[in-house]
C-alpha cells in the first residue's frame, strides 16, 4: 500500500502535463485508498454477514426468513442504510475461519465469547447471556456431573465453545471423552440423543429453550459452564469505523428496549410448556388435528389468517375437542360464549365448522379494533389477549402501561401490566374494573408456543434442515421493510 501511494505521488508530480486528464482517476484511486470499512460498506450498498441455520439465528419460515440474528442484522443494515447480504457456510467451523480471514464484515451466529476466540477476532457488545447445558433423554439415567458423562456416548459439534469447555474439564476429569461431529449441527445431535443413538450432547441454553418443544423427551441434566456471553464477531483490524458503529447500534437498541422486545419475541414464551404439555400436544397433533385441519385451512383462507395460528388458538381453547364445554358455559373447539355465537350468527357451537369459522371471524374483529399504529407481531398478540379477556380490559391495561411511562403499543410492556387488573388499587381506577389479568398473558404465550410447534411440524423443518446442512445456499439479500415494521 505504501509503495502504491508513492507511485501515485510520483505520477502526479512527474507528469504535470497530463494532470487535468489524470486527476479524475487519481481522485478515485486516492478515495479508495483512504476509505475506511464503514464508508466502503455504505458505498457498495451491502453488509456481508456470516451466520448459520438455527432456530436461534436464521431460518426460513412460511413468511420468509426469521431468527434473532436475522432481525438484529437486518436492523443494523437499515441503520447503515444498506442491505444485509447473508452467507451460510456448510459447517460451523467455517464461520470462525472466514471471519478471522476477513471474508465477511460480521459473523452473527450466536457466537460465545471465549478467551481463545478473542485472540483471533474482535467481539461486539454482548446481547444475550446463556449457559452450556448437558442434554439427555428421559428414560435414561440422568448424569449429575461431568464424571458421570463417562458412562455413555457424548458428542458435540466441532469447533464450538463446548469443545473448549470439555477440554478444561478434562484436566480435572482425565477419563472424560467425547466425539466431535463436523457434519451435524446442534439440531442434528439433539435428534441423535432423541433416537437413542448417542447418550449426551451439549447445547447452549437459548438453543434448548427453543428446541425442547420439538423434542419433548429430552431434558437438561446440568449446566456444564458458567454464564457465557453471546456477541457478534468482527475481523481484527486497526480500522475501528464499523466496530464503533456496531457499538453505537447496540447501545441504541438496548436503551430504546428494541433488543428486549426481540429477545421477548423469540424466547419469553418458549419455556412456557412443561413436559406433559409438550407430549400431549404432539399426541393430539397426530390423533386429533387431522379431523379438523381442513376446517382450519378453509377458515384461514376465508379470513386471511394463517390456519396454523387458528389451530393453535383452537388447541389452547379445547385441545381440539368439538364437544368441549367449560363450567362457565362456553363451548366448542374455539370455546365461544352463547352471546358471542349469537352475534356472529353461529347456531351450533359444537359444530366444528361453525365454531372454527366463528372463532376466526371473532379474532379478526378483535384484531381490527386494535389501533392501526400497533404493528406486527404486537398487533396479533394483543388481539389474542382481547379474544381471551375482552377488548375493554386490554385497553385498561394499555392505559395503565401509558400512565407508567411505558409504551402501550408493545406487548412486552402491556403483558406486565395486565396482571395488575387483579389488584383493587389498580382496577378501581379503570373503566372496566377487575379482570383475571394473568390469564390472557398465559393464553397468548401458550398460543405462541403451539403456533411455533405447528410451523415446525407442518413444514417438516427437520427434513429441510438436513438438506440445507449438506448444500451451501447462495447468499441471501434481505428486504428490511417487514423487520422494521415488526418493532
Amino acid at each position: 500500500m505504501l509503495l502504491f501511494r508513492r507511485l501515485l505521488f510520483c505520477i502526479l508530480v512527474l507528469v504535470p502535463i497530463s494532470c487535468d486528464t489524470f486527476k479524475p482517476y487519481a481522485d478515485k484511486i486516492t478515495a479508495a485508498i483512504y476509505q475506511n470499512q464503514l464508508e466502503r460498506i455504505k458505498q457498495q450498498g451491502f453488509l456481508t454477514v456470516l451466520t448459520r441455520f438455527d432456530t436461534t439465528t436464521y431460518y426460513k419460515s412460511p413468511d420468509g426468513f426469521k431468527g434473532l440474528e436475522y432481525e438484529l442484522v437486518s436492523l443494523f443494515a437499515e441503520h447503515l442504510g444498506v442491505k444485509a447480504h447473508f452467507k451460510i457456510p456448510k459447517h460451523f467451523s467455517q464461520i470462525l475461519e472466514q471471519i478471522v480471514a476477513g471474508k465477511a464484515d460480521i459473523a452473527a451466529a450466536s457466537l460465545t465469547i471465549t478467551t481463545h476466540r478473542q485472540q483471533q477476532m474482535r467481539f461486539a457488545p454482548s446481547y444475550q447471556e446463556i449457559t452450556e447445558q448437558v442434554i439427555y433423554r428421559y428414560g435414561k439415567r440422568r448424569p449429575k456431573n461431568a464424571e458421570q458423562l463417562t458412562s455413555g456416548i457424548l458428542e458435540v459439534v466441532a469447533s464450538t465453545s463446548h469443545v473448549d469447555t470439555l477440554l478444561k474439564l478434562q484436566h480435572q476429569q482425565p477419563d472424560l471423552a467425547w466425539n466431535t461431529n463436523d457434519q451435524l449441527d446442534t439440531d442434528g445431535l439433539l435428534y441423535l440423543v432423541n433416537e437413542k443413538l448417542i447418550d449426551f450432547t451439549i447445547v447452549d441454553s437459548n438453543q434448548f429453550v427453543l428446541m425442547n418443544r420439538f423434542y419433548p423427551n429430552l431434558n437438561v441434566a446440568f449446566d456444564i459452564s458458567e454464564t457465557r456471553q453471546l456477541a457478534w464477531a468482527l475481523p481484527k483490524s486497526n480500522d475501528n469505523s464499523l466496530y464503533d458503529e456496531v457499538v453505537l447500534f447496540f447501545n441504541k437498541i438496548k436503551k430504546n428496549k428494541v433488543l428486549a422486545q426481540l429477545l421477548d419475541r423469540h424466547y419469553e414464551h418458549a419455556d412456557n410448556l412443561d413436559y406433559v404439555g409438550k407430549k400431549t400436544f404432539h399426541e393430539h397433533y397426530k390423533n386429533r388435528l387431522p379431523t379438523y385441519q381442513k376446517f382450519f385451512q378453509q377458515a384461514g383462507e376465508k379470513y386471511n389468517i394463517d390456519w396454523r395460528l387458528l389451530a393453535a388458538m383452537g388447541y389452547q381453547e379445547s385441545h381440539w375437542l368439538a364437544s368441549a364445554t367449560s363450567p362457565t358455559g362456553v363451548q366448542g373447539i374455539m370455546m365461544l360464549t352463547k352471546g358471542t355465537a349469537q352475534d356472529l350468527g353461529i347456531k351450533n357451537r359444537v359444530d366444528p365448522v361453525q365454531s372454527i369459522h366463528g372463532g376466526a371471524l371473532y379474532f379478526l374483529q378483535r384484531k381490527n379494533k386494535i389501533p392501526k399504529r400497533i404493528l406486527e407481531p404486537d398487533r396479533t398478540w394483543m388481539a389474542l389477549a382481547s379474544y381471551n379477556v375482552g377488548y375493554g380490559h386490554l385497553e385498561d391495561a394499555r392505559i395503565i402501561t401509558q400512565d407508567q411511562g411505558a409504551s402501550p403499543d408493545k406487548w412486552l410492556e402491556v403483558k406486565t401490566r395486565l396482571p395488575l387488573l387483579t389488584q383493587k388499587k389498580w382496577h378501581k381506577k379503570t373503566k372496566h374494573g377487575y379482570a383475571r389479568g394473568h390469564e390472557p398473558v398465559s393464553y397468548v404465550e401458550n398460543i405462541r408456543n403451539y403456533y411455533d410447534l405447528m410451523l415446525w411440524m407442518t413444514e417438516e423443518n427437520q427434513t429441510e434442515k438436513s438438506v440445507m446442512a449438506v448444500k451451501e445456499p447462495e447468499p441471501v439479500q434481505t428486504s428490511l421493510t417487514v423487520i422494521n415494521s415488526a418493532i
